[in-house]
């Protein structure tokens, strides 16, 4: 099947002309708006029209085009309300039912239905959903899981991988890959025949992550070949022009940057690709977005599930009886954890970073990317109780942890943290028996979630974790509410006792 067209390839020059108006606040709200008639019609008309004197572009717009808005856009809250009963009430608010092919729309249409995040998010998200899985588990809403991974494996077996979201500008890149957790957290509800059930499809999620060429070469798509020929994986996106979904603020940036403007964008569709946007993380020193490097950077976390993701398809074998390919993907995880430790280890730091396979050294930026080691009992009990103590003393503060310790105006950084890296640190801690810690940031998170909802009805995208009476900040757009996996883990980790 031939992959849908990006609204930008679409619409062409209407697409840019309406992004480089500086007309609407968000760029996606043009990319997600739904075509009234066929293209050629709009095209046609906009080329009929656009000359003349009177022309008014909002008008233009309007007429050929309807808004994609949150169905939970009138929701009034009710804050007398627990956060667990306010959250039950939004869950069919945030559902979507199968979707309906439209012509020139960028939703790719998804045949069950599923979760999306809220706010400016209607489509679904690829890791957002396996946290927001964790609080549907609590609520009981089991088919709803199984419906949002049988999405999933859908758009594996049509478009040959999971994309960053349901919409045709997110088909060149992936997300962090959190199939394999969603498929085990399945499992523990409906036991072993799910590994079978979805056996094909997280082999066609390690196909796309595996596939490239690097037998004469140290780098294609996502693979890199370091010393003695190991192999590591990267985040990429095989386009390298603007993002649709923010293709003005793309073009705008691209003028300070040093590099060729195909690699700048191909860096920060990597960064989109990781979930991580945006983050010192991926720049260098000064932490300016146009120094951005993402494709030079084998990221500790994604590696970590791709030794996860590697186990359970060895599992999945298992299961069925084939030996000989259970040995053979327990080898590879096996591999890949031995990698990890070998080059994600920062012995000085005494704290897991990425490694700059370009410069050929680990970084030492820190970022609850250090956890994922202990999420999946990757890490020796030395490097865990090393890891928790910088936790402890760098990234532990009064409403949870911080994603990193640097104030880059960006908004996986200081100080703003996030609901999947409080939950994957807490479980991680759990692992190791830091469990004193570990609830120490439970109660901390919970606590700030309530009191947000209590002063404004509203559960967050992402929180201010460092002055807990100030919202979050930086990035993009504006604060979103909803919020798709700030439910999912909150409900996780409030029926969670250790």
């Amino acid at each position: 099947m031939q992959n849908p067209t990006s609204p930008d390839i679409v619409f062409g020059q209407l697409f840019k002309d309406l992004h480089a108006s500086g007309l609407w606040k968000d760029g996606k709200s043009i990319s997600d708006a739904i075509p009234k008639n066929d293209p050629s019609i709009i095209l046609a008309d906009y080329e009929d029209t656009k000359h003349n004197q009177n022309f008014d572009l909002q008008s233009f717009f309007a007429k050929h085009f309807i808004p994609f808005e949150s169905q939970a856009k009138n929701f009034e809250s009710d804050q007398t309300l627990s956060v667990k009963e306010h959250i039950e009430k939004l869950w069919p608010l945030l559902t979507r039912s199968a979707d309906k092919a439209i012509k020139g729309s960028s939703l790719l249409p998804l045949p069950k239905p599923y979760i999306v995040p809220g706010g400016r998010f209607n489509e679904i998200y690829y890791w957002d959903s396996f946290f927001t899985m964790l609080g549907l588990q609590v609520s009981g809403h089991i088919h709803l899981i199984e419906s949002m991974i049988d999405n999933f494996a859908w758009m594996l077996d049509t478009y040959g991988l999971i994309p960053n979201g349901n919409r045709s500008y997110y088909l060149g890149r992936s997300q962090p890959p959190f199939f394999s957790l969603m498929v085990d957290l399945l499992a523990q509800s409906k036991g072993d025949e799910i590994y079978s059930k979805y056996e094909k499809a997280l082999l066609q999620e390690y196909d796309f992550w595996m596939s490239g060429s690097i037998d004469d070469k140290a780098v294609d798509q996502h693979l890199v070949k370091l010393k003695e020929d190991k192999v590591l994986n990267r985040y990429y996106d095989r386009y390298d022009t603007p993002r649709p979904e923010m293709y003005q603020d793309d073009v705008n940036e691209a003028v300070h940057t040093d590099q060729s403007t195909a690699s700048f964008f191909q860096n920060l569709r990597a960064a989109a690709a990781s979930g991580w946007d945006f983050s010192a993380r991926w720049m260098d020193e000064s932490a300016k977005l146009s120094t951005i490097h993402t494709g030079d950077i084998i990221p500790v976390d994604l590696n970590c599930l791709l030794y996860f993701l590697e186990s359970t398809i060895a599992k999945a074998k298992a299961l069925k009886g084939d030996l000989e390919t259970e040995r053979i993907f327990l080898a590879k995880a096996n591999q890949r954890k031995e990698n990890i430790l070998g080059y994600c280890w920062n012995k000085e730091l005494s704290f897991f970073c990425d490694y700059n396979f370009h410069k050929a050294e680990i970084s030492s930026f820190k970022s609850l990317a250090a956890v994922y080691p202990l999420y999946f009992k990757i890490a020796s009990v030395e490097q865990a109780n090393a890891v928790a103590k910088l936790i402890q003393t760098e990234f532990l503060k009064p409403g949870g942890v911080i994603t990193t310790n640097v104030p880059s105006g960006q908004q996986w950084d200081s100080p703003n943290g996030w609901a999947p890296l409080q939950w994957m640190t807490y479980q991680g801690l759990v692992n190791y028996g830091h469990t004193e810690l570990a609830n120490d940031i439970r109660q901390r998170w919970l606590s700030l979630n309530e009191k947000v909802f209590k002063d404004t009805g509203k559960m967050l995208e992402k929180y201010n974790v460092e002055n807990i009476d100030l919202l979050s900040g930086g990035g993009e757009y504006p604060v979103q509410d909803g919020f798709g996996w700030t439910n999912g883990v909150y409900l996780k980790l409030l029926n969670t006792a250790t």
